[in-house]
C-alpha cells in the first residue's frame, strides 16, 4: 500500500510539474518571433510609417501604416505566428500598390515590441490597433480585417467587438487546439493549452461579409478547416481555394488577385442598391 501511496504521489507531482510548464512550452511551440526592429525603410518600403501602440498593461507594441488611396479601404492585418512586419514587406507593397491602405499591427515580443505574447494580449492590442485605426480617421465601413494564420483567430475576436466592412481569413483553424491535437497527438494540449483561439466560438458574433483563402496542400492547417470556418459563418460569404497551395504560398497561386477582386465587389456594394457581393464558392 505505502509503494502505491508513494507512486501515486510521484505521479501527482509529475503532472503538477508538467502543468506549470505547459504555459512556457505552449508559447514555443506556438510562437515563433523575428524579435529585431527593422524599419519599414530597411524592408525596401517607401510612404510606410512606423507606429507605437501603448497597451493597457505598459507595453509598447508596433505596426507599420500605409494610408489609402482616396475612395479605398484599409486593411487591418494580424499576421502569422512567425517573423515579424518585415516578413511581410512584399505583401504591403501588393495592397498598397492596388491603392488599399494597410494597418500591420505585430505582436508583443516581434520585431521590437515589448513583452510576450498570448491570445489574451494579441486580442487586446489588436482590438487598440482598431481603435487607433479609427482615432487616425478612418471610418468604420473603411475598415476590413485581414487575418494571416494564427491571426485569424485574432481577426475573428475583433470582429465580434467591432464594426468593420468585412473581414479575410488566410489558412483559418477551428481553433488552434484542434491544430495542436493533430499535430502533436502524444500531447494532452485539450487539456493544458490556454492560448485556445476557439475561431468557430467567436463566428455567430461576426456579421461582417467573410472571404476564406485557403490552400488545399496546406500541410499546418489542413484545407478542412478552412472549409468548416466557411461553413459555420453567417452570410454573405465566400470561400476560394487553391489546389497545389500550401500554407503561405497561395499568393503565387492567384490568391492576391481573388482577394483583390473580392475587395472591389465589397467596395461596389456600398455604392449601388444592390446587396452585399453574392456568397459563393469557388474552387480556385
Amino acid at each position: 500500500m505505502d509503494i502505491l501511496v508513494k507512486l501515486a504521489g510521484t505521479l501527482l507531482a509529475l503532472a503538477a510539474i508538467v502543468a506549470m510548464g505547459a504555459p512556457v512550452v505552449e508559447r514555443l511551440l506556438m510562437y515563433h518571433p523575428t524579435t529585431s526592429r527593422v524599419s519599414p525603410d530597411e524592408a525596401g518600403l517607401d510612404r510606410v510609417k512606423e507606429i507605437e501602440i501603448a497597451t493597457a498593461d505598459g507595453n509598447v507594441v508596433l505596426a507599420w501604416w500605409s494610408p489609402p488611396a482616396s475612395g479605398q479601404p484599409t486593411l487591418l492585418y494580424f499576421h502569422g505566428n512567425g517573423g515579424s512586419l518585415a516578413n511581410r514587406a512584399e505583401r504591403i507593397r501588393k495592397y498598397r500598390d492596388a491603392g488599399r491602405g494597410v494597418f500591420m499591427m505585430t505582436y508583443r515580443g516581434y520585431g521590437g515590441s515589448t513583452g510576450r505574447p498570448s491570445e489574451r494580449a494579441n486580442v487586446a492590442d489588436a482590438l487598440i490597433a482598431y481603435d487607433r485605426l479609427r482615432a487616425m480617421g478612418v471610418p468604420a465601413g473603411d475598415i476590413i480585417l485581414y487575418g494571416e494564420s494564427i491571426g485569424t483567430g485574432v481577426a475573428v475576436q475583433v470582429a465580434a467587438e467591432r464594426d468593420v466592412a468585412g473581414i479575410i481569413l488566410d489558412a483559418p483553424y477551428t481553433s488552434v487546439v484542434d491544430v495542436a491535437a493533430a499535430i502533436y497527438p502524444y500531447l494532452p494540449a485539450r487539456t493544458l493549452m490556454r492560448d485556445r483561439y476557439e475561431t468557430i466560438r467567436f463566428l455567430p458574433r461576426v456579421k461582417a461579409p467573410l472571404l476564406v483563402v485557403h490552400g488545399e496542400a496546406d500541410m499546418l492547417i489542413p484545407v478542412e478547416m478552412g472549409r468548416a470556418v466557411y461553413a459555420a459563418a453567417s452570410e454573405p460569404k465566400r470561400l476560394v481555394t487553391f489546389p497545389g497551395a500550401g500554407h503561405s504560398d497561395h499568393g503565387l497561386f492567384g490568391s492576391y488577385d481573388a482577394i483583390q477582386a473580392w475587395i472591389d465587389e465589397l467596395r461596389a456594394s456600398r455604392h449601388a442598391p444592390a446587396v452585399l457581393p453574392r456568397p459563393a464558392q469557388v474552387r480556385g
